[in-house]
C-alpha cells in the first residue's frame, strides 16, 4: 500500500473498519484500536509531543504500512508474516475473547513490526536518535490501550475474572506483556539497525516465527479453556457492535456518513 502521511494511514484503516462493519468481520477489532492509536500519534505530533515530529510521522507510516500490507496480502490469499497470519486466521474463530483478538494483533505489531520499522527509518547509529521518541510513542500506545481497557467491561462483563483464573497480573494478560514487548521491539530495532543486509531478512524471518508462536499462546492458551469459554459466552456477540465500541464514535459516524 502506497503511504506517505499519517492521513494516508488513517484512510487505510478506515477502509478496513468499513469493510469489517459491512462483512461483520473481526478483522475490524484491531483496526479500530489501531486507528485510535494512530490518531493519538497524529495529535501528539501536532502538539509537539515528540522531539522529532517529521521522523515520528515517517515511523508511523512505515510501522502502519507493515500491518496494512499484511492484511491486504492476507485478504488476497498472498503470503504475509506468520504472526499476522495467526492473528488474522483467528478472526474466523468465534470462540476467542475480544481481548485475545486485540492482544494477538498487538503481539504481531509490537513484537515484530515496531522493531523492524524503527530500524528501517533510523539505520545504523541513527537509531540512538530515535530512542526518546520511540519511548514516547510507546507511551501513546499504552494510553490508548488503557482507554480500551476501560471499555472492555461493556464488551466483556466477566473479563475481570481473568485475574481470578490466573490469566491476568499486574504485568501480563493472557501470555502478553506490553512492557516486555516494548523492550523486545527496541532490542530488535538496535540489532537490525546495525545488521548487514544479507542477515537482516533471516533475522526478521526467525523473529516472525517466534512471535507467531507467542500469538498462538495468546489465542490458544493450553489451560483454563472452560473458564475462557464462560467469559466469552457473556461478551457482546454482535461483531459490528464490538467494532463500533472499540472505534471512537466520531470515526464510526464519519465512516458511515462517507465523511472520512
Amino acid at each position: 500500500m502506497n503511504l506517505t502521511t499519517i492521513d494516508d494511514v488513517l484512510t487505510g484503516l478506515d477502509g478496513i473498519i468499513q469493510r469489517s462493519l459491512d462483512d461483520g468481520s473481526r478483522l475490524g477489532y484491531f483496526a479500530a484500536l489501531y486507528r485510535r492509536v494512530t490518531r493519538a500519534v497524529k495529535e501528539g505530533i501536532a502538539k509537539g509531543q515528540f522531539a522529532d515530529g517529521p521522523l515520528m510521522e515517517k515511523l508511523d507510516v512505515v510501522f502502519a504500512g507493515r500491518y496494512l500490507d499484511a492484511i491486504e496480502a492476507y485478504q488476497k490469499g498472498e503470503p504475509c508474516s506468520r504472526c499476522w497470519r495467526v492473528a488474522f486466521d483467528a478472526c474466523k474463530d468465534d470462540s476467542r475473547l475480544i481481548l485475545q483478538h486485540l492482544l494477538a494483533g498487538m503481539n504481531a505489531h509490537i513484537n515484530l513490526d515496531l522493531g523492524v520499522a524503527s530500524a528501517q527509518v533510523s539505520p545504523g547509529d541513527q537509531i540512538l536518535h530515535l530512542k526518546p521518541d520511540f519511548d514516547e510513542i510507546n507511551n501513546v500506545l499504552a494510553a490508548q490501550v488503557g482507554a480500551v481497557e476501560a471499555e472492555m467491561g461493556t464488551l466483556s462483563p466477566l473479563i475481570k475474572n481473568l485475574s481470578l483464573i490466573g490469566l491476568e497480573s499486574e504485568t501480563s494478560v493472557i501470555n502478553f506483556n506490553i512492557d516486555t514487548a516494548r523492550k523486545v521491539a527496541w532490542f530488535t530495532a538496535e540489532r537490525l539497525a546495525e545488521e548487514p543486509d544479507f542477515l537482516r531478512e533471516l533475522t526478521i524471518d526467525g523473529l516472525d516465527l517466534v512471535v507467531s508462536v507467542e500469538g498462538r499462546a495468546i489465542l490458544y492458551p493450553p489451560f483454563k479453556g472452560d473458564a475462557l469459554a464462560a467469559i466469552r459466552k457473556m461478551e457482546v456477540q454482535d461483531v459490528r457492535r464490538v467494532i463500533e465500541i472499540l472505534a471512537s464514535d466520531d470515526t464510526v459516524t464519519a465512516i458511515a456518513g462517507g465523511k472520512v
